[in-house]
């Protein structure tokens, strides 16, 4: 039996989007994450750039208020680069529970 065939380097660029906030003051890089999550398809990895120093505090205090894990970032070029992936469970994205039974 054949193996499916690897994806190609096109389909994973294509899972790829990148969300351009340099030379925006916070709070828009995040708001433009939010945005970009809420709008990208399952398992995309999403790329924020900013160049904003207080997104490297405030992007990793709203993925964790949404129950994503710690983000990815790295600073190259004179921004930084904040990597994250969308859950698969959409339908949790934004909810706040308030049950505590």
């Amino acid at each position: 039996m054949s193996q499916p065939p690897a994806p190609s380097d096109a389909s994973a660029r294509a899972r790829t989007i990148t969300v351009d906030a340099r030379g925006h003051r916070c709070p828009t890089p995040t708001l433009r994450l939010r945005r970009a999550l809420e709008s990208a398809p399952p398992d995309a990895d999403i790329v924020l750039l900013a160049d904003d120093p207080l997104a490297r505090i405030d992007v990793p205090h709203f993925l964790a208020a949404q129950g994503y894990p710690p983000a990815i970032i790295v600073e190259a070029d004179g921004a930084l680069h904040i990597a994250v992936r969308k859950r698969r469970d959409r339908g949790s994205f934004g909810k706040v529970l308030t049950d505590i039974d």
